[in-house]
């Protein structure tokens, strides 16, 4: 499931996230691309991501780019950490990851 606090610029990424539940994501990330600072992601309740839910976070990461902001992916579980890792969304330009 995931969460966007517009106040704070947060979304929350929590269970499971797939190609299942992208739908339900969606309107999440379209609320976020229209922060008016850099988004923070907070992972820290995300227990297994698909590739869906990396691409989506890397587009949201290229529109907040485009108009000079950045998307901060914060508290991810290691296996989380490991395949943004491993996908290389953490050294696509405006996405930061910290752990």
């Amino acid at each position: 499931m995931v969460a966007y606090e517009e106040q704070r610029g947060l979304l929350r990424c929590t269970g499971e996230e797939d190609l299942a539940t992208q739908g339900l994501r969606r309107p999440c990330f379209a609320r976020a691309v229209r922060a008016p600072s850099d988004v923070v992601v907070d992972l820290s309740e995300l227990a297994f991501a698909d590739s869906s839910l990396i691409i989506d976070l890397a587009i949201l990461g290229q529109r907040l780019r485009a108009s000079g902001r950045q998307l901060q992916l914060q508290h991810a579980q290691p296996h989380i950490a490991r395949l943004i890792e491993m996908v290389g969304l953490n050294r696509q330009p405006g996405v930061l990851l910290a752990i």
